[in-house]
């Protein structure tokens, strides 16, 4: 029971109602620890739960929550100064992620902790947009020649950028996953299906489109601190998308053109058995065929429960440890070749020698 408070306080925030003082103190931990409080505090409100929370407990989550608008309006203003330095270009501003949820106003954003921005451009486009932004004042880290080739040739985004002065990262990817995996999904369907935000003058992906992210950013970022975010982003596009009567065809569907049925299908069965995400019967009836054998379905279930178990800040339990290094093996290896999955390693090895 304590152990599983987070995941049950997100799937079920009217659960919270309920909690003794003990389970609040686990679960304030946690929360802090995962990222989660301004998440909590904006499910227990929209559950109606905020006001049977002991004061003490509402303090300190409506102070969590604040802190993560106090992030959006700070991300709110990068994003119009991106789209001001883009103007002219003729390049199109898509939003991906966290600034893509706040500025098409979806639930999947409230509460949610990010201090970055990702967009999407063409990968024609790529030269233009960094000689933009470098000119509005961001950087790039200096990289050596491998990390360099390895973001220019093998990586689906740019070296992250960071406006020195502000300390904000900007993403710029050109697809959803790398050239060099296993997935290649065409960024052109992408791009042609973006639809407008609620802020005018910038767009994002297609409600199918937002699912399919996120369910490829949880299989394939190799970010397992930020694994328990992207399910909670994936139950709330769901909750939110699932219930229009054609979502569930039209979803199989887009998994199916861009060729991330697999991913889609292990992104839905987690988030249904961790968070309870409801899925269209249409769409789990389409994936089926993406299924693996049962013994590998068997083994990723235990490995994502175990890599999103929270523990002490900084000491995650041994167990999640090592499921999280199974899982960063299984990414590097739909990440690239073998080829260059060898030379990637090698160069690791040497630089941590």
């Amino acid at each position: 029971m304590i152990r599983g408070l987070l995941l049950r306080a997100l799937g079920e925030p009217a659960s919270m109602a309920g909690l003794a003082p003990a389970e609040w103190d686990v679960l304030l931990r946690q929360g802090r620890h995962m990222g989660a409080l301004g998440r909590l505090c904006a499910l227990a409100a929209a559950a109606g739960v905020l006001p049977a929370v002991p004061s003490r407990v509402r303090v300190r989550l409506e102070a969590a929550l604040e802190d993560v608008e106090q992030q959006h309006r700070l991300i709110r203003w990068e994003v119009i100064r991106l789209r001001r330095a883009l103007t002219g270009t003729g390049i199109p501003l898509v939003l991906l992620k966290g600034a893509a949820y706040l500025h098409a106003g979806l639930p999947a954003s409230r509460g949610r902790q990010f201090s970055d921005v990702d967009i999407l451009v063409p990968r024609a486009s790529l030269h233009e947009v960094e000689a933009v932004v470098v000119r509005e004042g961001w950087k790039m880290e200096e990289l050596s020649a491998y990390d360099e080739r390895y973001y220019r040739e093998w990586s689906h985004e740019l070296p992250p950028l960071t406006h020195p002065r502000r300390q904000v990262m900007l993403d710029v990817h050109h697809n959803i996953l790398p050239p060099t995996g296993r997935l290649r999904p065409d960024p052109r369907l992408l791009l042609e299906s973006t639809v407008p935000a609620a802020d005018d003058g910038l767009r994002v992906l297609g409600p199918s489109d937002l699912v399919l992210h996120c369910a490829c950013h949880l299989l394939q970022s190799g970010e397992h601190d930020k694994s328990l975010r992207d399910l909670g982003d994936l139950d709330a596009l769901m909750r939110q998308f699932g219930a229009a009567p054609r979502f569930g065809d039209e979803l199989a569907a887009r998994a199916a053109a861009l060729g991330v049925e697999r991913p889609l299908f292990y992104a839905l069965r987690f988030a249904a058995q961790l968070l309870g995400t409801p899925v269209p019967e249409a769409t789990a009836r389409a994936l089926r065929r993406a299924a693996p054998p049962a013994p590998v379905r068997m083994a990723m279930d235990r490995l994502f429960a175990a890599s999103v178990e929270p523990g002490p800040p900084g000491d995650p339990p041994r167990r999640a440890r090592l499921a999280q290094a199974v899982l960063t093996a299984r990414y590097h290896w739909l990440r690239m070749p073998p080829s260059h999955l060898a030379s990637h390693l090698a160069q690791s090895s040497d630089r941590s020698a």
